[in-house]
C-alpha cells in the first residue's frame, strides 16, 4: 500500500480567504493544496453560512418563498404516504412564518456539525483503514471549503426558486425528463440527485486526494457511488409506503 503523508507547511504558499475561496471554483487542487498546508476553516466556514442562511432568510421573509415551504412540506410528507389532516396543515402554516430564523438557526448548527460528521468519516477511512496520518484539523478545512459549492449552489438556485415559486431543487436530473410520472421510482431517484451535489463530491474527493496524496478517481467514484445508492434507498422507501 502507498505511503500516505500529509503535505508539508513549508512546500506550499499560503492563500488569503478571498483566494481560498474562489480557488476552490476555479483551481481546487492548488487551493486544496494550501488548505491542507495550512489548515483554517472559521472563515470559510462563516462565509458558507453567511450565504446560505441570507438566501434561506430573503427567501423564506416573503409570502412565495413561505407557500413553497408549506408545499414542500406537504408533497414530502404525501410522497412518505403520510395524509396531511387539516390540524396538521394548519400548524404547518403556522410555522412556516417562523421559517425564516428557524431555517437559519438550523443551518448554523447543521453545516458545522455535518462537515465534522464528514470529517470524521474521512479520518476513519483514510487513517484507520488506509493507514493515513492527516490530522483532523486538516480534513475538517478540506470539508469547509469544499462547502463553497454549496454556498455556490445556494446563489444560484434561490432566485430560481423564487421565481418558480417552489422548493424543489431546479438542478436535479429529474429536470432532463420531465415526461416521467412524477410517482414512478425513477423521476423519485433522478429528482434526487442534485448536480451540484455531484459537483460538491467531485471537489471534496480532490481535496482528500491532495491531503493523502491519493488519485482523485477513485475517491470520488465512491462518494458518488454512495450518494447513488442514498437516493436509491430514499426512492425505494418513497415508492414503496406512496402506492
Amino acid at each position: 500500500m502507498a505511503e500516505t503523508i500529509a503535505p508539508d507547511a513549508g512546500a506550499t504558499a499560503p492563500k488569503p480567504l478571498p483566494a481560498r475561496l474562489f480557488g476552490v471554483i476555479t483551481s481546487p487542487r492548488s487551493t486544496y493544496a494550501a488548505v491542507a498546508a495550512r489548515p483554517r476553516s472559521l472563515g470559510v466556514m462563516a462565509v458558507v453560512i453567511a450565504v446560505v442562511a441570507t438566501g434561506t432568510v430573503l427567501l423564506f421573509s416573503t409570502e412565495v418563498g413561505q407557500r413553497a415551504l408549506l408545499e414542500q412540506q406537504v408533497k414530502t410528507l404525501q410522497s412518505f404516504g403520510m395524509r396531511v389532516s387539516d390540524q396538521m396543515y394548519q400548524r404547518m402554516q403556522e410555522s412556516v412564518g417562523r421559517a425564516p430564523y428557524t431555517a437559519a438557526i438550523g443551518q448554523l448548527v447543521t453545516l458545522p456539525l455535518f462537515a465534522a460528521i464528514i470529517a470524521g468519516i474521512a479520518i476513519g477511512v483514510f487513517n484507520a483503514i488506509m493507514g493515513g496520518d492527516a490530522k483532523f484539523k486538516q480534513v475538517y478545512a478540506v470539508v469547509a471549503h469544499s462547502g463553497v459549492i454549496i454556498a455556490v449552489q445556494q446563489l444560484f438556485v434561490m432566485p430560481l426558486n423564487y421565481v418558480r415559486e417552489s422548493l424543489s431543487s431546479p438542478t436535479n436530473l429529474g429536470v432532463f425528463l420531465p415526461m416521467l410520472d412524477e410517482n414512478s421510482f425513477l423521476a423519485r431517484l433522478l429528482g434526487s440527485i442534485d448536480l451540484f451535489i455531484i459537483w460538491w463530491c467531485v471537489s471534496l474527493a480532490i481535496g482528500l486526494g491532495v491531503l493523502y496524496r491519493r488519485r482523485t478517481g477513485p475517491i470520488a467514484t465512491t462518494l458518488l457511488i454512495v450518494y447513488v445508492v442514498i437516493g436509491i434507498v430514499i426512492a425505494a422507501i418513497k415508492s414503496a409506503v406512496g402506492s
